[in-house]
């Protein structure tokens, strides 16, 4: 028998094991989540006769549409099954059921971020389309950094990151994230030297970054917000503001599709143009 529930503090040791199992994660990344954002209720189980074959962490996220409002948006997060489980349906059934939760706590839209190319497939048959975008660049530089008086990274707060964050996507579809999960973002990036969430005083403004560790022992700037018109200036300080960075860089506009989107309301779902795209961002990826 297969049945969906919410999770307790006991199913943890078995969520870890399908967290290492799936996506193979150190311990003091999968210790952030449970120190920063974990509580039972945000984490789905798919049980198989009574043992849990799959399981999904979400976040309760906003995403904010100018000129239409502002949807409750499940961002789901670390979809996982047992591999002596999979090829039998058991993360479809766990996909169909997680959507029976959220219409009961009235959450119109649901989120994911595929872990690889070849899953976009896979949640494109359980209702989700492809929706928010991304642009990763790498910058090329040669010789020194240059040095720019005056100009410093500040570390900022999950929340001050948060108010800065919104304020430059203001006018640009995007999903928002509640404070607790920046504390899980700002966590994971100081798992690694070099790493946090910053601001930065731009010409035309504030600047925000996110700057998280990669495999390699580098940082990835996984988001780079600012005005456009700022964007080769910020650029052009950040070898020499930050020392570790790899040079690979994400920013909103164009590039690849990143992110997916289902509408759990159908008339909205009908409403949407789907030829637009959104900004997701911050994947926790």
């Amino acid at each position: 028998m297969l049945q969906t529930r919410l999770s307790t503090p006991a199913d943890i040791p078995r969520q870890r094991e399908l967290w290492q199992l799936a996506f193979g994660d150190g311990g003091a990344y999968v210790d952030n989540f449970y120190h920063t954002y974990y509580k039972p209720e945000r984490m789905l189980m798919l049980e198989e006769d009574g043992v849990v074959q799959a399981m999904t962490a979400w976040f309760d996220t906003t995403f904010a549409v100018p000129g239409r409002g502002e949807y409750r948006a499940a961002y789901l997060y670390a979809v996982a099954t047992h591999p002596e489980a999979r090829g039998r349906g058991l993360a479809g059934r766990l996909l169909s059921d997680a959507d029976g939760f959220f219409r009961s706590w009235g959450i119109p839209a649901v989120t994911t971020v595929p872990a690889e190319p070849s899953l976009h497939n896979f949640f494109g048959k359980n209702g989700f389309r492809e929706c928010f975008t991304l642009f990763e660049g790498k910058l090329e530089t040669g010789g020194r950094p240059k040095s720019f008086r005056n100009t410093s990274l500040r570390s900022v707060s999950p929340a001050e990151y948060g108010a800065v964050r919104e304020k430059i996507l203001a006018d640009l579809p995007h999903i928002a994230y509640p404070e607790e999960a920046l504390a899980y973002q700002a966590g994971a990036c100081a798992l690694t030297p070099g790493g946090g969430l910053y601001a930065l005083d731009a010409p035309h403004g504030r600047a925000a970054l996110c700057a998280e560790g990669t495999e390699n022992g580098k940082l990835l700037v996984k988001e780079l917000l600012c005005a456009p018109a700022d964007r080769d200036w910020v650029l052009e300080c950040l070898p020499g503001l930050l020392p570790n960075w790899g040079m690979t860089y994400r920013v909103p506009e164009g590039g690849r599709p990143f992110a997916m989107l289902k509408w759990l309301e159908p008339e909205v779902g009908a409403a949407w143009d789907w030829s637009s795209t959104a900004y997701l961002g911050l994947a926790f990826d």
